[in-house]
């Protein structure tokens, strides 16, 4: 694995950690929304010799990731009048901590598991395991759906890291997942705005001040 794929996973890493310090609404889908991008280059880095299904998992992978998702979730969030979230479940601080620990902890796990050759000693394991925990914490610590959304989306990006492992493979069913993470967060997204919808009659946000924490 080459040294860009251990920056794109680091990147990928220290964005987890910006998703748990952000109270801010669209702070928090850009940083999904970089993550899905750097996630979509890093099949390119992986192989030697790149075939169109690889190219394609790439593509597939920064459109649904990088883009259609997080744009869907922008629409979301205006149509619900969010911009942030000020009472989290668990406090941003204690947020950041959590996930710093498990990150180290992802780390050392990795360093004691019985990897093969062409995988020990990269970020691709401990950058896996820490996502997932990252969105785990984004789901049970935040109380808006938006966020919570943004949670399974991040942890899905740590099961698709682990994916990777398969490339060489099985890289259909890489882009399987793919098309899956996009179905999920199409559906999600429409059962957010449509409650808003049943709620009020309409999708006017100025319908929700009526709102009171």
């Amino acid at each position: 694995m080459s040294i860009n794929m251990n920056l794109l996973v680091g990147l990928a890493m220290g964005l987890n950690l910006l998703s748990l310090g952000s109270s801010r609404m669209p702070m928090l889908i850009n940083t999904v929304a970089a993550q899905g991008v750097a996630l979509g280059l890093m099949p390119l880095l992986l192989e030697h010799g790149v075939d169109w299904r690889v190219i394609l998992l790439a593509l597939a992978t920064v459109a649904g990731k990088g883009l259609i998702i997080p744009y869907l979730l922008r629409r979301a969030m205006r149509a619900a009048s969010i911009d942030r979230e000020l009472t989290p479940l668990i406090g941003y601080v204690p947020s950041l901590l959590l996930g710093a620990s498990g990150t180290v902890a992802a780390v050392i796990l990795a360093g004691a598991l019985p990897l093969l050759p062409q995988h020990s000693g990269t970020l691709l394991v401990p950058g896996a395991i820490a996502t997932v925990f990252t969105g785990f914490i984004l789901l049970i610590g935040r109380a808006k759906a938006i966020s919570q959304v943004c949670g399974y989306l991040i942890l899905e990006n740590g099961i698709y890291l682990f994916g990777l492992l398969l490339i060489n493979s099985t890289p259909l069913l890489v882009e399987a997942g793919v098309l899956l993470d996009l179905t999920v967060g199409v559906f999600v997204i429409g059962i957010i705005v449509d409650r808003i919808q049943r709620a009020f009659d309409t999708l006017d946000t100025r319908k929700l001040t009526i709102l009171h924490e």
